[in-house]
């Protein structure tokens, strides 16, 4: 999931050593970039298997997203005087004994009740957000700063990697289960149903418990690891050509990007959330959790396939009519989900995957266009507004369990009409040097 790895200000100073000395912490920094995908798509298998676990609303379910998203909006800004206080190396160790902590709390949870499980989901999200302000900047040290863009290429890569994988494995691991009904459970004896909800909550333990050591296990060598000093110099970027301004907002294309990451994000996770009860349901494609959630991987595997494609077409193409085509083409394929069925509703809905590719790093490079010196802290705003993930998918959940699950989609379709409407407002961004 691409908007997890947040772009960072980029170091002005640091002591680079050569690339082979530099080989075993990338790896270990292209691990985390792996494992936070891999936490946070969990979600997606994590929701229906609580939702039928609990019996839950929509909007109830939804509160995993709320807490796990609503931590970016919460930590991101104590994770900064967090990192400012402790370094870079040693907050990225804080951020994954944090999410340790947050992954071996669903062990606890499985044996008390979902209001354990959504403060497990908060934890982790606080640790991800702290591990991610402090891994990041290690991407475009570790190396050349010629090759630095190769570098985070790469890592990108291995989070879309993170995120593909994810639904699978937790399918197998955690969905494998014969699961029944609300209607089977309800005709089974009292104490067969709560030995059957203990025990569709226990199949939670011992992935999340394998997580959480294996965080500890990178938070142990992310501190042996001998990594570059990160050193910034505030005070070397650029004034904006036009003048001191009082506020980065307004800046419109600032202010326009901040809203398109909140409803991009917002949208994309939406949509993974409700994709395994979607595809469940009996005019759609009728299947089990289980078997649903490896459809969830075709979703995210598509961002990563889009990802090469776009790297290739927009060599030749201007960022806001690429993002302008993409939100087109998500529009339609959210349509075909909301008034078909069967197989052309369900695969529609998965190839927007592909489309979501480029939003992300699109939106954001848009928005901080010639900021200059407030570079950074319009990248800031930006990455609170990420908060859009707890937010939209709230707002489906209420739509889903006013009118429908598949009419709920207009939701996320909203949200790719206003990224429409940027791409085509800052069309020409990048082609004249000006701002459109």
């Amino acid at each position: 999931m691409e908007h997890i790895s947040q772009p960072s200000t980029l170091p002005s100073r640091t002591a680079h050593a050569d690339a082979g000395n530099n080989t075993g912490p990338l790896v270990i920094v292209t691990i985390l970039f792996f494992m936070w995908g891999l936490l946070t798509a969990l979600n997606d298998v994590l929701i229906p298997h609580l939702k039928a676990l609990y019996t839950l609303t929509y909007v109830q379910a939804m509160m995993v997203q709320f807490c796990f998203f609503g931590a970016y909006a919460i930590v991101s800004l104590p994770a900064g005087v967090l990192i400012k206080k402790l370094g870079y190396q040693n907050g990225a160790v804080a951020g994954l004994v944090i999410a340790a902590a947050g992954c071996a709390l669903f062990y606890p949870a499985s044996q008390s009740g979902y209001g354990l499980f959504l403060l497990g989901f908060f934890v982790l999200a606080a640790g991800i957000t702290i591990l991610q302000v402090a891994a990041n900047p290690y991407v475009t040290v570790l190396g050349a700063p010629q090759t630095a863009s190769s570098r985070l290429s790469l890592t990108q890569a291995f989070n879309s990697l993170g995120t593909t994988i994810a639904p699978t494995l937790g399918g197998i691991l955690i969905l494998s289960g014969a699961a029944l009904g609300a209607t089977e459970l309800a005709q089974l004896p009292e104490a067969q149903q709560v030995a059957y909800r203990a025990a569709q909550a226990a199949s939670v333990q011992k992935p999340y418990l394998a997580l959480a050591g294996a965080l500890l296990l990178l938070a142990v060598l992310f501190f042996f690891a001998r990594l570059p000093a990160i050193d910034h110099d505030d005070g070397s970027a650029p004034h904006l050509e036009s003048g001191a301004a009082r506020s980065v907002l307004t800046h419109p294309h600032l202010l326009m990007g901040a809203i398109g990451i909140f409803l991009y994000v917002g949208g994309e996770v939406s949509i993974g959330s409700f994709l395994i009860n979607f595809i469940g349901e009996p005019n759609i494609a009728a299947l089990s959790a289980a078997d649903a959630a490896h459809y969830v991987s075709y979703y995210w595997g598509g961002a990563m396939i889009g990802r090469f494609i776009g790297f290739a077409v927009m060599r030749y193409v201007s960022p806001g009519k690429a993002l302008a085509f993409n939100a087109a083409v998500s529009i339609a394929l959210v349509l075909v989900a909301i008034f078909g069925h069967g197989q052309a509703a369900m695969w529609a809905i998965l190839a927007v995957g592909l489309c979501n590719s480029i939003m992300f790093p699109t939106i954001f490079s848009m928005a901080l266009y010639r900021l200059g010196r407030f570079t950074g802290q319009a990248s800031g705003i930006l990455c609170m507004a990420i908060v859009g993930g707890a937010v939209v998918p709230f707002i489906q959940g209420a739509v889903a369990d006013t009118v429908g699950l598949q009419w709920s989609f207009v939701i996320p379709a909203l949200c790719y009409a206003f990224i429409l409407y940027f791409g085509l407002r800052f069309a020409g961004l990048y082609l004249d040097g000006e701002q459109a």
